[in-house]
């Protein structure tokens, strides 16, 4: 089978085309906004059947890889697409916190990375979520002192990632171990990785207490123009299958509210379909509305010259790029992070295809290959 397409919302296309699929959007939009809630917020109905909640809670991370959702929020996309609906966003700093208040009850959609997704999917047997669209590919790789060369060097040394299991730390386990080197989950090995927030790990290699770290944007780029580091792996070059793309964020959401509300799934989506088409459409601006948000979430905004870099380096799209998931998913198990699963039905892409026909775009795939 054929690797994924990676469509993005108007790349490409001519700008009368980019006006009449924001005009195809709008229109589903409007219908799907016909069913105005009752004053207590209780769920109704919109004239195209699909239930509707009155208020929707919505976590992202204040963080450049949830661009799409910084900017829906800053730019009240979403609150355009959801209408009558509230959104009340509710923001994390990991995965783990994000997947946990998910299942709770606490929010009934995220933005997050592949693997706290997968590992939810696995410990509820395919009962937790489902992902309704791909955010963000790419911007992830493993920087260095600039002494070190290649995987033969870095017998002996401390290698940072972001979080034990989490997507970084897979990938860089995957690939020493692709290069027969070997690192356990204690810290022992060939090379020792050392799980720990990205703040803290930037300033070890400062200090020059760690050799290196396997992390996402915007700290890819922060290790080297602040603190002199060396890209030694770009990990969209290890993706030749499908064609340098790999899911570093999609949107997730509860099986009980999708259930309950899809109706208001479906403008979640419009919304983030927006949110991509400005990002494309609109890079600087985006640029400016991503950092804003972070600056008010986080108290500290990224230096420009860190946000440019950054942007540069992901890819923002619909498309969830599933068989990177599905590898993702096989290398942890083969490093020993996670126990065969089955991901089966992790997919529910049916409204972002119909909103993408509807805008005359090609439909995305859920295959593992």
């Amino acid at each position: 089978m054929s690797s994924p397409t990676f469509p993005q919302l108007g790349a490409g296309l001519p700008r009368r085309r980019v006006f009449a699929i924001a005009g195809a959007l709008l229109t589903a939009s409007a219908l799907a906004a016909c069913g105005d809630d009752d004053e207590d917020g209780a769920p109704t109905t919109s004239a195209s059947g699909g239930a509707e909640a009155g208020t929707i809670r919505l976590g992202y991370f204040p963080n450049i890889t949830h661009a799409p959702a910084l900017v829906g929020v800053d730019k009240g996309l979403f609150a355009e697409a959801l209408g009558s609906t509230k959104l009340d966003a509710k923001t994390f700093n990991a995965g783990p916190a994000a997947i946990e208040a998910l299942i709770s009850g606490a929010i009934d959609a995220t933005y997050i990375g592949p693997n706290p997704a997968i590992n939810s999917w696995a410990q509820s047997k395919g009962r937790s979520l489902k992902i309704i669209a791909g955010s963000t590919s790419g911007g992830a790789g493993l920087v260095v002192k600039p002494a070190i060369n290649g995987p033969a060097d870095l017998k002996g040394k401390k290698i940072a990632t972001p979080q034990l299991g989490n997507t970084q730390d897979v990938a860089l386990r995957a690939w020493l171990k692709s290069n027969n080197l070997t690192a356990n989950a204690q810290g022992g090995g060939d090379v020792s990785v050392l799980p720990q927030d990205n703040a803290t790990s930037l300033q070890a290699f400062q200090q020059g207490s760690i050799d290196g770290a396997w992390l996402p944007e915007p700290f890819l780029s922060r290790f080297q123009l602040e603190a002199g580091a060396k890209l030694l792996v770009n990990e969209k070059d290890l993706w030749t299958s499908t064609s340098g793309q790999f899911v570093t964020t999609h949107l997730i959401v509860s099986q009980d509210f999708l259930k309950k509300s899809p109706g208001t799934v479906t403008k979640l989506i419009q919304g983030h379909l927006k949110a991509l088409e400005f990002i494309k459409s609109n890079d600087a601006d985006a640029q400016k509305a991503a950092n804003a948000q972070i600056a008010a979430l986080s108290g500290k905004p990224l230096k420009d010259n860190v946000l440019a870099a950054a942007f540069k380096n992901l890819t923002f799209t619909a498309d969830p790029i599933a068989a990177s998931l599905y590898t993702s998913a096989k290398h942890a198990e083969e490093v020993g992070l996670l126990k065969s699963v089955d991901l089966k039905g992790i997919y529910d892409l049916n409204a972002l295809n119909q909103l993408l026909t509807t805008a005359g775009q090609p439909t995305v795939s859920d295959a593992a290959a």
